[in-house]
């Protein structure tokens, strides 16, 4: 990225400033720029721009001038602050305790304005940086030829004791027409950032370039991807357990928010198939159920088209509500995948569950033959299979003539088990749960870490219709949110911020990684560009964020590391071969160990002057709604056309998706 240095500017200048659309980032010189506290406050609280504070201890009135105005900066919120390697030890240690605790990520800087020192000297400057907290270290000398700029740039190639690596951790380039390539090839190699000047007449040393001609030099003719004011469809995963909900309840439901899917219009003609009547008003649906009771149905064989969500809800509750036989059936991918452990589950609350087909080989597989009524009681299930049939058994209990508890070992994807119990709340319909943890889980309120839940489910419960409307999707945001954080920017409306929806916690990756992410009012997210380094994060429980994370990966500085690759087999293709081809064939250096998916990843920048875009060519969805979504958001980070098999598949989730 490109950060234009800003000195001897007024607030309001400096806000016009920011406005350019090619100003990325900004460094602002609080020791050059007449700034008001009160300005400097709303300045770094207010901006979504990524700024420096920096601010010379030299250049102001007194020492204590220059720390007042640039701690000022990091409690206001300044995403990276930057003071020299020279400060005084007090001045360093409490500008690291602050920067630490406002989360303001470190710059340490070594300059040398007369020359370049032999690579012992830079070596050591580079060392003292990181050994006085630096996040990111700044080494910028005065070169007089072509042997000084070579001797600057080998630092990218150092391998200092206690850094993993200098990968989005180092910025060295050098002053003086000798030195002018190197700010640019800096980015090539690594760095984060680089600076350059607001025009050609604001040049403060030979060698500069201006943001213009940067920004000319790195992106060509490449424009920033935008997408403003873009509203979600709705979360398939409230939609189809609403939808089921509403079809079992006394009286008519009112479901707004609602937007078409393969999957969602798969709930709607099995509610229909049920006896429930179903009507779309615009974006709402009105469905007058049937008012389930236990044993009622004689459902016979029931179609659940491509999704494997709404098998696995139907299959618990029709054994409920059903006469003791039917059948599954459904098309597509949902064929070829294993409803793993399902059978063994079912069986534990005496119901039979078996493929139709003979020699569809030990694990279940639609169509599938379903025979028995459940049988409320005490039972323990394993969760590292998924939560789906969990959320099916929640839906199912209630309708039983006695009431049951259920315990979840080693538990996975929670999030959505409590889906299903705020969806079953709207329905009147009462579950208690308790997760099982250490003390620091239940502090942290860390789900990754529980080992277990119990829900206690009282029987000859009733579903009661319900006015709600049904939230967007955080798993197709994701899509777009990364596509901002890499490429540009990115406003969402309508969005839940405090939705119990597992892939919400792609806010925290984008996070994680750098990005800069607000929320401008009730519902609007945005997300813009900003340097962005590599990260760990577990996706057990977000399996359907991976696709888009590894892409995200592939732009982040450094090795990340995500885990969940378990949990990926089953989907609507096995997502980790799929991922892994994917990124392989894009040119990305990945590969899988154990449980983690391992993604050596560079900057947008670095990938335009190294000629490391990510490769085009032919691609395979392999019938997967996520693979195209990842697919199309990587296309604008790859050299040539992607060209995907099949696009049609989307629509099994978002029919109307585009960049």
């Amino acid at each position: 990225m490109i950060c234009t240095s800003l000195q001897n500017k007024t607030y309001g200048q400096i806000l016009e400033i920011l406005e350019d659309p090619t100003v990325e980032m900004a460094e602002i010189r609080l020791d050059l720029c007449p700034l008001s506290d009160e300005e400097i406050e709303e300045l770094f609280s207010e901006s979504d721009t990524p700024l420096i504070a920096t601010c010379r201890l030299d250049g102001c009135a007194s020492p204590e001038d220059a720390t007042h105005r640039l701690y000022l900066a990091i409690a206001s919120g300044a995403r990276f602050a930057d003071l020299e390697i020279e400060a005084p030890a007090q001045v360093s240690k409490d500008f690291q305790h602050l920067c630490r605790k406002n989360g303001t990520e470190i710059i340490r800087s070594y300059h040398n304005f007369d020359d370049t020192p032999d690579i012992g000297v830079l070596q050591m400057a580079l060392a003292r940086c990181f050994r006085y907290g630096a996040d990111i270290a700044k080494v910028v000398t005065t070169c007089h030829s072509a042997e000084d700029a070579a001797r600057i740039e080998s630092l990218y190639s150092v391998v200092l004791e206690g850094v993993d690596s200098l990968q989005g951790r180092l910025v060295a380039f050098g002053m003086g027409e000798a030195g002018r390539d190197t700010r640019m090839e800096c980015l090539r190699r690594g760095a984060p950032f680089t600076y350059a000047c607001r025009t050609e007449e604001e040049a403060t040393a030979p060698g500069q370039w201006s943001v213009a001609e940067m920004y000319g030099t790195l992106y060509g003719g490449r424009q920033p991807y935008r997408a403003e004011g873009r509203t979600m469809p709705a979360s398939k995963s409230f939609a189809q357990r609403a939808i089921l909900a509403a079809a079992l309840a006394e009286g008519t439901s009112h479901l707004g928010g609602y937007s078409p899917c393969g999957d969602s219009e798969a709930a709607l003609a099995l509610a229909g198939a049920l006896g429930a009547k179903v009507r779309k008003e615009g974006s709402t649906l009105a469905i007058t159920g049937i008012g389930a009771r236990c044993r009622q149905l004689q459902p016979g064989t029931v179609d659940t088209g491509e999704s494997g969500l709404l098998t696995r809800l139907t299959i618990p509750v029709l054994a409920a509500v059903g006469d003791g036989s039917f059948t599954v059936t459904g098309r597509g991918t949902l064929l070829r995948r294993p409803l793993s452990g399902a059978a063994d589950i079912m069986a534990a609350f005496g119901v039979l569950l078996a493929s139709e087909a003979e020699g569809a080989g030990k694990e279940v597989r639609i169509p599938a033959t379903v025979k028995g009524h459940l049988i409320p009681g005490t039972a323990e299930v394993p969760g590292q299979g998924g939560s789906q049939l969990i959320s099916g058994l929640l839906m199912a209990l209630p309708l039983c003539d006695k009431d049951s508890l259920l315990r979840v070992s080693e538990p996975k994807s929670i999030p959505y088990m409590y889906i299903t119990l705020d969806v079953l709340r709207h329905f009147g319909i009462q579950t208690r749960s308790e997760m099982e943890g250490d003390a620091e889980m239940l502090e942290a309120d860390d789900w990754s870490a529980c080992t277990g839940i119990n829900f206690k489910v009282r029987g000859r419960q009733h579903y009661r219709a319900a006015d709600f409307d049904i939230e967007g999707d955080w798993s197709a945001a994701a899509n777009l949110l990364v596509a901002g954080a890499v490429f540009g920017s990115a406003e969402l409306v309508g969005m839940d911020t405090k939705s119990l929806q597992a892939d919400l916690t792609i806010i925290d990756i984008l996070v994680e990684a750098g990005a800069v992410v607000s929320q401008l009012e009730e519902g609007t997210v945005c997300v813009r560009k900003a340097p962005l380094e590599a990260f760990q994060q577990d996706l057990n429980n977000a399996p359907d964020l991976f696709p888009i994370v590894a892409v995200l990966a592939a732009f982040c500085a450094g090795e990340s590391r995500i885990a969940g690759v378990g949990r990926l087999a089953t989907k609507e293709s096995n997502r980790a071969e799929a991922i892994l081809q994917m990124l392989l064939q894009m040119g990305v250096e990945a590969r899988v160990e154990g449980d983690e998916l391992v993604v050596w990843g560079e900057s947008l920048a670095a990938r335009l002057l190294g000629g490391r875009l990510l490769k085009g060519g032919d691609y395979t969805s392999r019938h997967d709604h996520r693979m195209v979504m990842a697919l199309k958001v990587a296309s604008l980070g790859a050299e040539s056309p992607i060209i995907i098999d099949d696009e049609a598949c989307v629509g099994k989730s978002f029919p109307d998706f585009r960049l």
